[in-house]
């Protein structure tokens, strides 16, 4: 009875040490660890950047778009379901005029029954400087009206490869009659 025991955990024994080996070996086959040194990355750093939002609604050339809403959006006091396409631009300054740095490419939708808060899904794209050709990704809750908004970086391209970090959004202007908006960002951002 003994060394039937022994034999029967003897071989439970080697089928679990087989099967582990045959999972490490399959996961290895798409995935393997590297050191960061070979993607060219260096050490982390934080930079702050500093620009302006233009949300132009209203007026000859609009830079965001109504494409969607629910057949109870304009009844509701939170415009519920109502998305937005955006492409506008980022200033150095709140004047539209002032030197464009970028645009904010993506999305926004009316996402609570009972306050004014926004999904927010856009591309930071900046066009100037040594951040030109490069991206950070911003998804978050925007809560339109109050004072500071607090978003997370996600992730970003170019010189932004593997970025996190936050954006900060204040209101700067608002046009109660064309509902365009200048809104000043800080965003803070860990990258390599």
């Amino acid at each position: 009875m003994a060394k039937f025991t022994f034999t029967l955990i003897l071989n439970i024994f080697i089928v679990c040490m087989l099967s582990l080996a045959a999972a490490k070996s399959n996961s290895s086959s798409f995935s393997r660890n590297l050191s960061p040194e070979t993607l060219g990355l260096k050490k982390e750093k934080l930079t702050h950047l500093h620009f302006y939002f233009h949300d132009l609604v209203g007026g000859q050339h609009p830079t965001s778009v109504r494409v969607a809403q629910a057949p109870t959006t304009n009844s509701s006091s939170t415009l519920f379901c109502l998305v937005t396409v955006i492409d506008n631009p980022l200033t150095a300054t709140p004047e539209l005029s002032s030197k464009l740095v970028g645009r904010a490419q993506g999305i926004y939708a009316s996402a609570s029954q009972n306050g004014t808060a926004l999904l927010m899904v856009f591309d930071l794209v900046f066009t100037e400087g040594k951040f030109n050709g490069s991206s950070l990704s911003v998804l978050g809750r925007n809560s339109v009206f109050s004072s500071v908004r607090e978003m997370p970086i996600v992730g970003g391209t170019g010189v932004f490869r593997f970025a996190r970090g936050h954006a900060e959004a204040r209101t700067h202007s608002f046009d109660f009659v064309t509902l365009n908006a200048v809104v000043g960002y800080d965003v803070y951002v860990l990258h390599y």
